[in-house]
């Protein structure tokens, strides 16, 4: 296969975070209108993907398709089609569902973000030996870090984790009480306790924090649909973790 010029080539406009909350926002928005309805965990993010953008969901053999083993979606903009490796098939891999939604969103944040930039400078197509064309973006975990998937990412995560959702959740999991939860106290509670993170026991301190989180999260992934992982990710951005909670003088 030819090397392809691809977005993650491209300079990229910087995009602040509360600009990419407001796009996540505004496609939720959207499907309420669409489909007259509120949106409630877990997002509907494949009524999303096909009813409300009219994208074709492809699962392929990205191993088969590319001389890396690190993809996990794709997209081709003018067809309309994303791409997802075949490996997060929840139907096929259940344990995959979390991975899966991620992916999908965070392809979704390409489509909504970055496909003007295709359209303002489109590559002569370039196509596999079967005659297919090679996709506009190629999303691999090694390159998570670039701005064009940083983007991407935060996307995602503004999608399937809506802050009000993510807060009102909180609230009601913690009978009314909206305020975060102290690591300071999690700690000693979980320290009889061996936690794995990433399939790997947690031996360090800053390990054990992750897995304490992520096992604090848990009940909060399972709502969202996504990742332990990702769903730790989010609380801490929102800051629902905390070291210590500022103490009242009365």
């Amino acid at each position: 296969m030819n090397e392809r010029f691809s977005l993650v080539d491209r300079q990229v406009p910087y995009l602040h975070e509360k600009q990419i909350e407001r796009e996540a926002r505004f496609l939720l928005d959207e499907y309420e209108l669409k489909f007259e309805r509120k949106v409630t965990a877990p997002i509907p993010l494949e009524k999303i993907t096909e009813f409300q953008l009219q994208l074709t969901l492809e699962f392929k053999d990205m191993k088969s398709l590319f001389p890396f083993a690190d993809v996990h979606g794709a997209i081709w903009f003018e067809e309309g089609i994303i791409g997802i490796d075949q490996s997060l098939n929840p139907d096929e891999n259940p344990l995959m569902l979390g991975r899966y939604h991620f992916t999908l969103a965070h392809e979704l944040g390409h489509w909504c973000l970055h496909r003007h930039l295709y359209k303002e400078n489109p590559n002569q197509p370039m196509l596999f030996e079967d005659g297919v064309r090679v996709p506009d973006v190629v999303c691999r975990s090694s390159e998570r870090k670039k701005p064009v998937e940083w983007q991407a990412d935060a996307f995602a995560a503004n999608l399937l984790m809506p802050k009000p959702l993510v807060f009102q959740a909180w609230a009601e999991h913690h009978d009314g009480d909206d305020q975060p939860a102290e690591m300071a106290t999690l700690r000693p509670a979980s320290a009889d306790k061996s936690f794995s993170l990433r399939g790997r026991l947690a031996t360090t301190a800053e390990e054990r924090d992750a897995a304490i989180k992520e096992h604090y999260a848990a009940p909060f992934a399972e709502r969202f649909s996504v990742s332990k992982e990702a769903m730790r990710i989010r609380l801490e951005e929102l800051k629902l973790f905390v070291e210590n909670r500022p103490r009242l003088l009365f």
